[in-house]
């Protein structure tokens, strides 16, 4: 359904007619389309970093874009972009996921590791190890860290973008942003 995550294009359009292309969205629902190809691509990436699987993230992303058609009429531009608002309906979504998750564990399928032929096993196992320590310390940040690290990492957003997507200035992000990354670094240091 959604091409993989290195596959898809960002999304560096300008908001131009996003207004507009709300209003038509709120009385013809087939406009809505337009809205999605627009801001498919940047969602589906924000979750897929939220829940490292792409099945989940393309379930999540199907989610959020059901959602916010749901929810248009109530829709209200407060001057931020569109896209803040789809990330807030994707971040409310992907932590009830992940709540749920935590009371029904569930092990998939696609964490089995495979081998080529022409793969060291030992290479292939220290290089796993190492990326689930990195996602362990990752998932052990708070939500909002995890998202800050998203948008700025994952998404390439401005410290000024990230601060009007989650509600705060820019020189709270800054801040944010630092004591994540020591959050981070402490947490991998802890795991060794």
């Amino acid at each position: 359904m959604f091409p993989l995550v290195e596959n898809v294009a960002r999304s560096d359009r300008p908001p131009g007619d996003e207004r507009e292309l709300v209003e038509r969205a709120r009385r013809d629902p087939e406009a809505f389309g337009l809205l999605y190809e627009r801001y498919v691509a940047q969602i589906y990436r924000y979750l897929y970093y939220r829940t490292g699987n792409p099945q989940d993230a393309e379930d999540l992303t199907a989610r959020t874009f059901y959602r916010a058609l749901e929810h248009l009429p109530r829709y209200q531009e407060r001057g931020l972009p569109f896209s803040a608002w789809l990330y807030r309906i994707a971040h409310n979504i992907v932590v009830n996921w992940q709540r749920d998750r935590r009371r029904h564990p569930v092990v998939a399928l696609d964490r089995v590791v495979t081998h080529t032929e022409e793969s060291n096993p030992q290479e292939v196992l220290e290089e796993e190890e190492e990326r689930e320590r990195l996602r362990e310390a990752f998932r052990a940040l708070a939500p909002d860290r995890q998202e800050l690290l998203i948008l700025k990492f994952v998404e390439g957003m401005s410290n000024a973008q990230i601060g009007a997507i989650m509600g705060r200035s820019e020189g709270a992000i800054k801040s944010l942003y630092h004591r994540t990354l020591l959050e981070l670094k402490k947490n991998l240091e802890g795991m060794e």
